[in-house]
C-alpha cells in the first residue's frame, strides 16, 4: 500500500483479489473521504508472489550410540508395541 499524492496504490496477490478490489473501489474512496483522507483515486497492481520451493524432508539416521541405547532401552522394557518399534528402529538405522 502506498500514497501518490491522493491517489492509493494497493497491491494484491493475484487478479482475482484485484478484480474485487476494483469493484469496490468507489465504496473505499469513501470511505476515505468521510474519515477525513484526501484519496480521490484507487489504483490496483498486481503483485505475483513467487512461491519458494519446498523440499522434502532428508530421512534423519540414529547413529551408533543412539542405536545401543535403543537397543538396550528395548531390553529393559515389557513386551509391547512401544518394544517392537524400538527393535525395528534400531534395526533399520
Amino acid at each position: 500500500m502506498q500514497l501518490d499524492g491522493q491517489t492509493l496504490i494497493l497491491g494484491a496477490d493475484n487478479g482475482a483479489v484485484a478484480a474485487k478490489l476494483r469493484q469496490i473501489s468507489n465504496e473505499l474512496i469513501s470511505l476515505f473521504l468521510t474519515r477525513g483522507c484526501e484519496v480521490t483515486g484507487i489504483q490496483i497492481r498486481v503483485q505475483v508472489r513467487v512461491q519458494p520451493q519446498i523440499q522434502p524432508p532428508r530421512p534423519r539416521k540414529v547413529g551408533q550410540h543412539g542405536k545401543k541405547a535403543l537397543e538396550e532401552f528395548a531390553v529393559e522394557l515389557k513386551d509391547s508395541p512401544l518394544k517392537e518399534a524400538l527393535k525395528r528402529l534400531a534395526k533399520r538405522s
